[in-house]
């Protein structure tokens, strides 16, 4: 009898996630500069699709098509032919896709945020503000930075999106899905940022984080790569329950390392989410734990009326009087029950052992 082909492992899948990355943004610049017979007056030949470009290839950690990867084994993916009849590179395909609608978002939250470093480099909106200012460009320096981030996450979502139009209807549904709530989730974030605390505080930083964090990072890759493999609904359902734990379990870990977590592995200075009053569980739990001076500070926060000392001292709180810990019981709690749905017959052994370690990555993570 033939011996049937060798599922490819996660290695060789995020090898070629990388090279169908690196094809389709060769292809973008080269479309980008088609009949342009000089290079861009202020960005020169680091045009738009070459800060989308650089953006991409700063050492992300490639966790969407991971995901994407392991719901694609765990239906037994390998086993069904996509419409090219290429299962894989459907998902290769997808998983490309999924990091460029990331650059997306992280081009454009570090505008909305006003974060100066992404990666341990300069943000985007940086890098293009201070190219104006070396050629002593006209106009305001800052709002051409932010305007050309824009532009290079509107490039990378639109490239995505080209990606995915020829995967099957059932991907392009759940990709739209995907788009709209993590712009949904934005829009609420910075609804809190503007208006937050409160009563319902608790509740809707829980819901900020699912929609900008966890389901687009966890849930819907996951969800993605089990629809190319052929998944039935039956087969999705556990996927999707552990997807979702997991993916609230991501956003609290997020939480915790955007107060307490180190620069040099974040990418992003210590304290940034107290700083920009961001609206996490984390500072919403404060609001109900603290009191006091320390309250005080919180609605200084809450008010982007603070200094630097109100920062370092509720984060000091936090500590003390247990909010952080508590935000780690809920991170364990939601990892423990997200295994416990892998528990499904429907599901590959070689699936679960690979979603079992990356639930444990998840939980623990310092990046």
């Amino acid at each position: 009898m033939p011996v049937p082909p060798a599922v490819p492992d996660r290695t060789q899948t995020l090898d070629d996630v990388e090279r169908c990355l690196a094809d389709r943004l060769e292809a973008l610049g080269v479309e980008w500069r088609r009949d342009c017979e000089t290079e861009d007056a202020v960005l020169g030949a680091t045009d738009v699709p070459e800060l989308l470009t650089r953006l991409v290839q700063s050492g992300g950690k490639r966790f969407r098509p991971l995901l994407c990867h392991w719901g694609w084994v765990a239906v037994g993916g390998a086993r069904r032919p996509g419409p090219t009849g290429d299962s894989h590179a459907d998902l290769v395909t997808l998983g490309a896709a999924l990091e460029l609608l990331h650059a997306f978002a992280l081009a454009q939250d570090d505008v909305m945020d006003r974060s100066r470093t992404r990666r341990g480099q300069s943000a985007l909106h940086v890098v293009a503000a201070t190219r104006h200012r070396e050629v002593a460009g006209r106009d305001d320096a800052d709002r051409y930075g932010d305007s050309i981030a824009v532009l290079a996450g509107d490039l990378g979502h639109a490239e995505a999106d080209a990606m995915v139009a020829d995967l099957p209807r059932a991907v392009r549904t759940l990709w739209r899905r995907t788009c709209v709530e993590l712009v949904r989730g934005q829009a609420r974030d910075l609804g809190e940022a503007a208006r937050g605390g409160g009563e319902q505080a608790l509740r809707r930083a829980l819901e900020v984080a699912r929609a900008k964090s966890g389901a687009y990072t966890i849930q819907r890759p996951l969800e993605l790569g089990a629809t190319v493999g052929g998944a039935s609904g039956e087969a999705l359902a556990p996927l999707s329950l552990y997807g979702r734990l997991l993916g609230e379990a991501f956003a609290l870990r997020d939480d915790l390392l955007g107060v307490w977590g180190h620069p040099e592995q974040t990418g992003k200075p210590v304290g940034d989410d107290l700083r920009l009053g961001k609206s996490t569980v984390v500072l919403a739990l404060a609001e109900q734990r603290l009191g006091g001076p320390d309250a005080r500070a919180v609605a200084r926060i809450r008010r982007q009326q603070h200094d630097e000392s109100d920062v370092g001292g509720v984060a000091d709180a936090m500590v003390r009087e247990g909010v952080r810990d508590e935000v780690e019981s809920m991170v364990e709690a939601r990892t423990r029950a997200a295994v416990a749905a892998l528990d499904d017959d429907r599901l590959t052994d070689e699936g679960v052992a690979g979603l079992t370690e990356v639930a444990d990555q998840v939980a623990w993570r310092t990046w």
